[in-house]
């Protein structure tokens, strides 16, 4: 549950409007689709607290990966600009299920994370993708952060149903460490 005291997992974040593009009130937004234009394929969007709902119509892409959008509404530059930063969110049930060995970020995070013999590690605190593939952000139980990439090396399992992530801890990347060089071996 969010601060909210809604279900954050029943809606998943699509996009973000990251700037105002022209004078006309298009947004740039980056999206988190697989495909990017299809931030609009799945009906309006909703501001995380679902205050606000909006239309979505992509115009067309920018560099990137992001995407240009006119927000019905959304005419002017200002009004544009005021936008910045706001996460666009879908209700979970409007997405396709996700393929086996794919997952919606939504789903990973606030996971318990665990070594192979069960010992807790952490959290999933988020993922993120750099340009060279999904790594994992990891809250320590014994505090600080972490991150992993996200291979099946380094994260032998996933299970959404018993709630939990498995990681090799050996491959965790702990800010300060010298254990960088190791961490991506056996063709990461």
């Amino acid at each position: 549950m969010g601060e909210t005291g809604r279900d954050t997992r029943a809606q998943v974040c699509v996009g973000v409007v990251t700037g105002a593009h022209g004078l006309h009130g298009l947004v740039r937004v980056r999206p988190y689709t697989e495909v990017p234009e299809d931030i609009s394929a799945y009906g309006p969007v909703s501001t995380g607290d679902g205050a606000r709902s909006f239309e979505l119509d992509v115009r067309n892409r920018t560099g990137k990966g992001q995407v240009l959008v006119h927000i019905a509404g959304v005419d002017d530059r200002s009004a544009a600009e005021e936008l910045r930063g706001m996460e666009l969110y879908v209700p979970r049930d409007r997405l396709p299920a996700a393929d086996a060995d794919e997952f919606y970020h939504a789903d990973l995070i606030g996971l318990p994370v665990v070594s192979p013999d069960g010992n807790a590690i952490g959290s999933v605190r988020a993922l993120y993708d750099f340009g060279g593939g999904d790594v994992l952000e990891i809250e320590q139980a014994a505090g600080g952060i972490a991150t992993v990439p996200f291979t099946r090396a380094a994260v032998p399992e996933v299970d959404l149903e018993t709630g939990r992530v498995v990681v090799d801890p050996d491959r965790l990347l702990r800010p300060g460490n010298d254990n960088r060089e190791g961490a991506l071996d056996d063709g990461d």
